[in-house]
């Protein structure tokens, strides 16, 4: 049995897109940003799906489950996870916060906030707890070399 994960990430992520344009669009109101946070967000939202389907890609190349509750037999290193430990999930949080950047929804940038906390203290601590106990110094080594998210 693989981590302790609860929820399926991409179907909160896409939940959490649909209530924000309900809600954005129709309830909250908008603040309009400077035009190139806009075009900012734009190119965001066009280039997420290559981050994405890449790291889906990589998946497919090792023959490992996307989905968190599946056991892993291997620790993915290379490809676009030789930068980020968890590149789907950092494509959910720049989705809903280029998706703010475009429309001007504040409800898209309160639902990246939130996914990204979620995802950080539910998710990925799941994962790496269960990675931790099943790779044991290997995982160590890659968590050392490689940063969570990009950044941190």
């Amino acid at each position: 049995m693989g981590p302790d994960v609860k929820g399926n990430p991409l179907y909160i992520s896409v939940y959490l897109l649909i209530a924000s344009f309900i809600l954005g669009e129709f309830i909250f109101p908008k603040y309009p940003l400077v035009y190139i946070l806009n075009l900012l967000g734009i190119l965001i939202i066009i280039l997420i799906p290559f981050i994405f389907f890449s790291s889906i890609n990589t998946f497919d190349v090792y023959k490992e489950k996307l989905l968190p509750q599946t056991e892993t037999n291997k620790i993915i290193k290379s490809g676009i996870y030789a930068y980020s430990r968890n590149p789907i999930y950092l494509c959910f949080v720049l989705f809903h916060l280029g998706m703010f950047l475009t429309f001007e929804n504040t409800m898209y940038f309160l639902c990246s906030i939130g996914l990204f906390f979620w995802l950080n203290n539910y998710v990925i601590y799941e994962e790496e707890k269960y990675l931790k106990n099943k790779f044991g110094d290997e995982f160590e080594r890659y968590c050392t070399s490689v940063k969570r998210w990009i950044f941190f």
